[in-house]
């Protein structure tokens, strides 16, 4: 028995040191440990929230960069519609101008040619004329024939009245 006792007394005091020293530090370290996860926790939860808003964040600046490209497209089809509207009108605006001086240039060389023409005409005429009034006043017969016609002619037109001027106005 005394064994019994023996062994009694030293599980005791193997419990009571475990209780008093072994216990107190495991606690200690199972405490330590819990706050630690505990606090591993919370930095996770904090992590995440942080993740959440900065996932927030961008997913608002993407939508918004989207916004603005579609604007800045937007505006940039919106400024090559003008600038296709300014480019056209100028176009149109310089072929009425190259054709309005076309025409310009082709009424002046009509008027240039048309001179020629009425020159050259009129020289040639005269020239003609010339040559028809020499051949005809050259032979004696047709001269004679031309001043009797001319002088029938002469006779033949109606006497002026009096008062009115010899070649007056008709």
């Amino acid at each position: 028995m005394a064994d019994l006792i023996a062994q009694t007394v030293a599980f005791v005091i193997i419990l009571f040191v475990l209780w008093k020293y072994v216990l107190p530090l495991i606690g200690k370290m199972v405490k330590d440990r819990q706050d630690s996860v505990q606090h591993q926790v919370d930095e996770a939860r904090t992590a995440t929230r942080n993740l959440e808003e900065a996932q927030a964040k961008l997913d608002a600046s993407v939508e918004q960069a989207r916004q603005e490209a579609g604007r800045i497209r937007d505006d940039a089809r919106s400024e090559a519609a003008t600038i296709r509207e300014e480019l056209v009108a100028q176009a149109e605006a310089e072929v009425a101008r190259i054709k309005q001086r076309g025409e310009e240039q082709l009424t002046a060389q009509r008027d240039q040619v048309v001179r020629g023409l009425r020159a050259e005409v009129s020289g040639t005429s005269m020239q003609l004329a010339e040559r028809v009034v020499h051949e005809h006043l050259a032979d004696d017969t047709a001269r004679s024939a031309t001043v009797d016609g001319f002088l029938s002619e002469i006779e033949n037109l109606p006497l002026p009245r009096s008062g009115a001027a010899v070649g007056g106005s008709q």
